[in-house]
């Protein structure tokens, strides 16, 4: 079981990315903070007394903010209810770790944000951190034959991307625990049993769907039991598939 301590410790421990916006931003990267996020915040509406969890916040938004900037795009939080107003100018929606549920309107949005050429990034880890019967996310991407299953019986940590439209290479992925995944094409696995915890899709109309079952790389994650791993490297490549 992950132990949050740990995880904070290690976040916190990893260096700042000082992030300066581009000139022109042609896309956008939307992040949903509305459903019970266990790990994202918008550091702007957080205090100091907040502290490891405003330090997070802080860490997370710089780093996803590294990514986008290189991609030319901005990052913007979804404070509300999820509506194709809200949507309008998203080219990603980023969603990670809610714990709560989602509206059958909001379902609903998605799914037609998504058939209509929008791209969708979803994690939800493992029961510890959230459950099936606390987020309805499986209503989210039940249209496109994907689904998240039971916690992995996996023990041991690390896991590996493979070569794919996503990745250009195959590469190690910060792993430890996480959810079962079905459907999609596979890509990223555990190093134990070769189970699945990353899957995507495309669907007919060009949207794009990513789902992990685990959440340390896309928490930028660079080190686990005294291993390192190219977290940045990872998400700036999901990332970029997603906006092309």
């Amino acid at each position: 079981m992950k132990h949050l301590t740990l995880i904070l410790t290690l976040i916190i421990a990893s260096p700042t990315i000082v992030w300066s916006q581009a000139d022109v931003n042609n896309l956008n990267v939307f992040v949903d903070i509305a459903h019970g996020q266990r790990f994202w915040n918008d550091p702007a509406n957080m205090v100091k007394s907040a502290g490891e969890d405003a330090a997070r916040a802080q860490y997370l938004t710089n780093q996803l903010k590294a990514t986008a900037s290189s991609l030319s795009a901005s990052v913007n939080y979804v404070k509300s209810e999820i509506t194709p107003e809200v949507l309008a100018n998203s080219n990603l929606l980023f969603i990670h770790s809610p714990s709560a549920q989602y509206s059958d309107n909001e379902v609903a949005t998605i799914e037609q944000y998504v058939q209509q050429g929008g791209s969708l990034f979803l994690v939800l880890d493992v029961d510890y951190w959230s459950t099936l019967e606390q987020t309805n996310v499986n209503d989210i991407i039940k249209p496109f034959d994907i689904q998240f299953g039971e916690d992995s019986s996996d023990t041991l940590s690390g896991g590996y991307a493979t070569p794919s439209v996503v990745v250009s290479e195959k590469m190690d992925v910060i792993y430890h625990g996480g959810r079962l995944l079905n459907g999609g094409t596979p890509f990223c696995f555990n190093q134990q049993s070769d189970e699945a915890f990353g899957t995507y899709k495309v669907t007919e109309s060009g949207g794009k769907i990513i789902v992990m079952g685990d959440g340390m790389a896309s928490l930028y994650m660079t080190e686990w039991k005294g291993v390192n791993y190219p977290s940045q490297q990872f998400m700036s490549e999901v990332i970029r598939w997603l906006l092309q």
